[in-house]
């Protein structure tokens, strides 16, 4: 479908079908078929359709509108090194030996700083206006990396809304002095506090020390939790026991929880319970998890039993605020990805399973975008509201079905009301920094 805007004025966009869950239902899995009136960049009215003047307006004919996307779990600091350093056999393990060895050789600051770009701009031309991204935080690196995460955050303002996560293993969380210096690093640049922890008997110790840290500094805290297969995994439990013992009040945020589709039904409901009274959000990584858990570096003529995501039809059904989003970006944690709102909504309907009863499905339109922007607390609301910048993604798909049958690379982006250039950047543009590996 082709749709031409003009070049400056006001327009309406006729039978646009919007779920009701991006406008005032949050709820809701229903369509509904509305005129969008655009003035000065902003949405100037909503109306139901065929109800104003029929001059001027441009009809989509039923074609889905969606607000502009939130991706609220990214790395663009790892973003598209695959083709210098790849993943020897595909285990998490292997990834994370991977970037390890590709950090220690190559992310000076003007490399981290071209693949950060490179990435963002594949993100705007699919639609999304906010990100947040972790950034390794393994010394040096805690101070390169903000200093580039600084300047691109204003190079991109307008464009996309950037919040960067300071992201520590386990031992530098236990390292009282390196734990004080990133989260004084953190805080002077406007981020959140993160760790990544799975199965490691200090978790008690861990959760503790980063809400008090966390405190002590003003911060909010994302942490990567229990992504792994180990059903003795208990860092999500930890956390939200920590959070309700300490009381913590600022914004919580813990992704991947892996490990609770793996553990016995009456452990991960308990868990779900408790995450529910402490406030913690859970951020579900649904491409980059297929793709990463229950693959064997021993036996592998074998195919994976499970599919590596959390239980979070189950978190939302008990109160959770859920989300869905990107991870990694051909990267050694994972070879695809373009940073693709739509394309995390797609897939993840597929591997989570939301799709059914699909007369409830379009409220799962919020996991991308409204949902994500409240957690993080992004001025990008991700709602179709008066008032709000006309920031909007236009489909030719008129219903669940042929939204989620094609990729919808013909899609429409408007930001302030205005057609932007969809044309994605050149993998070639990274050539020079890939080296003899390509």
């Amino acid at each position: 479908m082709t749709i031409t805007l003009p070049a400056a004025g006001s327009y309406t966009l006729r039978n646009a079908s919007v779920p009701a869950s991006v406008m005032d239902d949050a709820a809701s899995g229903a369509l509904r078929t509305v005129d969008i009136a655009v003035t000065g960049g902003a949405v100037s009215a909503i109306t139901p359709a065929s109800s104003s003047p029929t001059a001027g307006g441009i009809d989509l004919d039923g074609g889905i509108v969606l607000p502009a996307f939130v991706d609220l779990h990214t790395h663009l600091d790892k973003g598209h090194i695959w083709p210098r350093r790849q993943n020897p056999d595909g285990t998490w393990t292997g990834a994370l030996m991977a970037v390890l060895d590709d950090r220690q050789a190559n992310w000076a600051a003007s490399d981290v700083e071209r693949r950060m770009d490179f990435a963002l701009r594949c993100a705007y031309a699919h639609g999304t206006a906010a990100i947040r991204t972790h950034l390794d935080m393994a010394p040096p690196q805690h101070t390169i990396s903000w200093d580039v995460f600084e300047a691109i955050r204003a190079r991109w303002a307008g464009r996309i809304e950037l919040q960067g996560v300071g992201l520590m293993g386990p031992d530098t969380i236990l390292d009282p002095a390196a734990l004080r210096a990133i989260a004084k690093r953190t805080k002077a640049a406007g981020g959140v506090l993160g760790g990544s922890t799975a199965v490691h008997a200090e978790n008690p110790t861990i959760m503790r020390r980063l809400l008090e840290m966390a405190g002590e500094f003003d911060l909010d805290i994302d942490l990567h939790t229990d992504e792994s297969p180990d059903p003795a995994a208990s860092a999500l439990r930890s956390l939200a026991d920590a959070v309700i013992e300490t009381g913590f009040t600022g914004t919580v945020v813990a992704g991947h929880c892996c490990a609770l589709a793996n553990q016995p039904a009456d452990q991960a409901q308990a868990t779900i319970e408790r995450v529910a009274q402490s406030g913690v959000a859970v951020v579900s990584l649904p491409m980059c998890n297929m793709y990463l858990q229950d693959r064997d570096n021993v036996d592998r003529v074998r195919t994976p039993r499970w599919r590596g995501v959390t239980l979070l039809n189950e978190l939302k059904a008990a109160g959770v605020p859920v989300a869905i989003a990107s991870d990694n970006t051909r990267d050694p944690f994972y070879a695809y990805g373009d940073l693709d709102g739509f394309e995390v909504l797609r897939e993840g309907a597929r591997i989570l399973q939301f799709d059914h009863p699909q007369a409830d499905a379009f409220a799962w339109a919020r996991s991308v975008g409204a949902d994500p922007a409240a957690i993080a607390g992004f001025a990008h609301a991700a709602k179709l509201a008066v008032g709000v910048s006309a920031d909007l993604v236009l489909f030719g798909a008129r219903n669940w079905t042929e939204l989620m049958s094609r990729p919808q690379s013909n899609r429409t982006v408007l930001r302030a009301g205005a057609a932007i250039d969809t044309t994605l950047p050149d993998y070639r543009e990274l050539d020079d920094l890939m080296g003899p590996h390509l």
